[in-house]
């Protein structure tokens, strides 16, 4: 599987040049917000007007990648709380108004599968249209889906995959009880220094065109596995049996791409792989981008086909890798790896 484009949202200035052109955006709240472009560009006011965060996030990075790649049939998202916050306000009202008289708007937008939805017919796209949430292995469920669906056909296809999280005050409150996110303020400069409980709560929203054709393709996807609750002899074999199943060796590995999130009890995860397997590399990591979330492997993915194409990410000058092994994983649960390799010729 190949990816030919990528378009995200994101708390830094990914929606033009910035990012990577060594752009650093700098967060000091318990929050990092995503950077939203001017959506009137390519929405209609009158439908952006009743679009929840998650759903114009969702739309603002999925609808340039439709209109740039007509040939896409279908979409594949995976969110882990889709628009919870329109969720809330939709039961809220079932209270208020005593199951009488609803706004639908809020309804609409609820569902998990709403932007791939509005996604499908803003594109006219009739084909697969389908949404994963499994909780932080939700996009790499979707992208395993879209491998599926890829290799199924002989004939070359497109597809739209991404991830979709954005931050409600309701899931925001109970991962915090949870201890999921820190209590103290920490700006995301100081983030990977810390070893206090927790990590910055992020959001965003990253879309890939995917195709089972190399043409025109920036990097491809060599192939991807996950694991839920395992040991850390567990994580080290099943990372030692991915790179062997595709020939390759931990020496391969050009650029290690981690999602440690400063959180003192679950960063251990991402040490003991590269002690373990990698112990002459160097880590590069992608939360002090985008904050910590379920989905934030999507991020770390558009980060690492970024880099093929030889941008200047901050703490990442100069830094032209062929293979990239992403990792991620929240809460030390469920954890995910993603094999790319650059593709350089067509």
């Amino acid at each position: 599987m190949y990816i030919k484009d990528v378009c995200a949202i994101s708390p830094q200035l990914t929606y033009s040049d910035a990012f990577v052109a060594g752009d650093f955006q700098l967060h000091t709240s318990k929050v990092m917000l995503a950077k939203e472009p001017n959506y009137l560009d390519f929405i209609p006011a009158g439908l952006l007007r009743r679009m929840g965060k998650a759903v114009r996030m969702g739309i603002g990075a999925g609808l340039p990648l439709i209109n740039n790649h007509p040939s896409i049939e279908g979409v594949i998202i995976g969110t882990a709380n889709g628009g919870l916050e329109d969720c809330i306000r939709f039961l809220n009202q079932i209270v208020d108004y005593e199951e009488g008289v609803l706004t639908p708007t809020n309804f609409v937008n609820s569902t998990p599968n709403a932007v791939a939805g509005q996604l499908a017919l803003m594109g006219a796209k009739t084909g697969y249209n389908s949404t994963h949430t499994n909780g932080s292995l939700a996009f790499d469920n979707a992208l395993l889906d879209a491998q599926l669906v890829l290799e199924a056909t002989h004939q070359p296809m497109e597809l739209l995959v991404g991830a979709i999280e954005e931050i409600s005050d309701y899931n925001y409150n109970i991962d915090t009880l949870n201890k999921h996110y820190k209590t103290e303020l920490l700006s995301n400069d100081q983030l990977l220094a810390s070893t206090t409980d927790g990590s910055i709560c992020g959001e965003g929203a990253t879309m890939f065109v995917v195709s089972n054709s190399a043409q025109g393709a920036i990097a491809e996807v060599v192939d991807q596995c996950q694991v839920s609750f395992p040991t850390q002899q567990e994580v080290t074999n099943l990372v030692a049996d991915l790179l062997a199943k595709n020939n390759l060796t931990p020496q391969e590995i050009d650029v290690l791409l981690f999602g440690n999130a400063g959180d003192g009890r679950t960063d251990y995860w991402y040490q003991h792989l590269q002690q373990s397997l990698f112990p002459a590399k160097n880590v590069h990591t992608f939360k002090q981008f985008c904050g910590d979330y379920r989905t934030a492997s999507a991020f770390g993915c558009y980060q690492g086909v970024q880099l093929f194409k030889k941008h200047q990410i901050k703490g990442m000058e100069n830094v032209e890798p062929n293979v990239v092994l992403v990792y991620n994983q929240f809460a030390g649960e469920r954890h995910g790896f993603i094999l790319l390799r650059k593709v350089t010729s067509n």
